[in-house]
């Protein structure tokens, strides 16, 4: 343990999913160093772990003692954000996915390329997403670089953690003249660019933060605030140069990397007609199925596709409200957990209408007590469901904490030693609020459960990133 006086000490009710079946609660004092790390996680239930929580107490530069009806929690790993389609949020979900591209999502796309447009959309995003514990966002941008710059630049300026991708699309068939890369070699080159350009506003950030010297609000962290990620489209929107190039430019610049796969029936047979092969396994032939690779959707993949997902250690991000609309399928999430498949949740903002990821955990849980029930009563009970694809509220949190984390191979989504102290804390008893605990009734299960159905934005009071507060501000 590091004897220097800690920057930030957190004392209250921890909640978190340490894995996927298992609920931790403890009576928590979390020391957090001058670079956002956590270095101790005292139990004040036992003796030594009062006494060693006492001491940190009285030695921290900030001190943040939870009350009673407050409860703190790991921050929200969001797998997959189209940032573009915030103005969108809650519209247009009524045509396929494919005449939803191109007749909604398309044309709103097309206008970042007016920079003034994109910060303004951005620096609405971003903060909101904050306040509803987004930590961590995986973001698609658009194909303009100047915007997804600025992107990275409004992540630094709220203090989330995000990893932001400039869109790469090419192919004519796939994607409308008056939006697409002109060339696979100029998606390429502008991808390579916007790389170079978020590593540069990473570096001026930290940068920035080490000359302050402010270790009360500001952290200089080995792990980066903000970071590149290569993103093609998907393959409808991707010519075969461009999809090599990009493989070959991620493995290069050793950037992580996004995509969508095997989202629907028209996505999954799409693939086969063009490749002879799965979406998953057309990944792998151009170099894009690496580690920390995170496909967006994938409920179509096969039981190889799942192996060959988990070989490479690449990771699904469940989006299981976009998915009721689009993907004519349910992710089963339990079968991926066992056949090794890294799974995180995502929001799909704006596929999916819902953007906190608290309220992605219900509909995880909903999505996946249908996929086990079966929806067509005309069938036999037999016949109706796939047997144990059920996941509770517990699965759900780890999911949107621990296992997207997991799939990032970040640091965060828990609170333990070594990680970086990304964190909400959330109110059990605010006025007006939907929460309700009720003595002799609620026990920390159903607390937890509660918290996590039911809590809103205005029921989360506190947010951290790196040990920086973000809300409030």
């Amino acid at each position: 343990m590091n004897n220097d006086p800690a920057a930030l000490v957190v004392a209250g009710t921890l909640m978190q999913a340490t894995t996927p079946g298992h609920l931790e609660v403890t009576d928590a004092v979390v020391e957090v160093d001058q670079t956002g790390v956590i270095t101790a996680v005292h139990d004040r239930a036992s003796t030594e772990g009062a006494a060693a929580a006492q001491r940190c107490i009285e030695s921290a530069v900030r001190h943040v003692e939870l009350d009673y009806n407050t409860v703190l929690m790991p921050g929200l790993v969001d797998l997959h954000v189209h940032a573009p389609q915030w103005p969108q949020l809650g519209t247009g979900l009524d045509l396929p996915l494919e005449r939803w591209l191109l007749e909604y999502t398309f044309p709103l796309e097309a206008r970042y390329s007016n920079s003034d447009f994109a910060t303004a959309v951005w620096d609405d995003l971003v903060p909101s997403l904050v306040a509803m514990g987004t930590t961590t966002a995986v973001y698609f941008s658009s194909i303009h670089n100047e915007a997804t710059t600025a992107l990275a630049q409004a992540c630094v300026r709220h203090g989330q953690r995000a990893l932001v991708g400039r869109v790469a699309m090419d192919h004519p068939s796939g994607t409308p003249d008056w939006y697409r890369d002109a060339t696979a070699s100029a998606g390429v080159a502008a991808s390579a660019a916007s790389i170079e350009e978020i590593t540069a506003v990473e570096s001026a950030r930290a940068a920035k933060a080490d000359e302050s010297g402010d270790t009360v609000n500001t952290a200089v962290s080995a792990t980066p605030l903000v970071a590149p990620i290569v993103t093609p489209r998907f393959t409808p929107a991707c010519s075969d140069a461009l999809l090599e190039g990009l493989g070959e430019l991620a493995e290069v610049t050793g950037t992580r990397i996004q995509t969508h796969c095997a989202e629907s029936d028209w996505h999954s047979v799409y693939a086969q007609d063009r490749f002879g092969t799965s979406d998953a396994a057309a990944f792998e032939r151009f170099g894009l199925m690496q580690p920390r690779t995170v496909l967006a959707h994938s409920d179509h993949l096969t039981s190889s596709d799942m192996d060959l997902v988990a070989q490479h250690r690449a990771g699904v991000a469940h989006c299981p409200m976009s998915n009721s609309y689009f993907a004519n399928a349910v992710f089963a999430v339990r079968r991926a957990l066992a056949a090794g498949v890294g799974v995180g949740l995502g929001s799909d903002i704006a596929g999916g209408a819902r953007p906190g990821l608290l309220g992605v955990c219900q509909d995880a849980v909903t999505v996946s007590r249908m996929l086990e029930d079966g929806v067509d009563a005309s069938l036999t009970l037999g016949e109706r469901g796939v047997a144990q694809s059920r996941i509770n509220t517990v699965t759900a949190f780890w999911l949107a904490t621990a296992g997207g984390a997991a799939v990032l191979d970040l640091p965060v989504g828990l609170i333990e030693s070594g990680r970086c102290f990304d964190a909400i804390a959330v109110r059990t008893n605010r006025p007006g609020g939907a929460i309700r605990l009720w003595e002799g009734i609620d026990d920390e299960a159903r607390c937890f459960e509660k918290l996590v159905r039911l809590a809103t934005t205005d029921d989360i009071s506190n947010v951290w990133v790196n040990g920086t507060a973000i809300k409030p501000q």
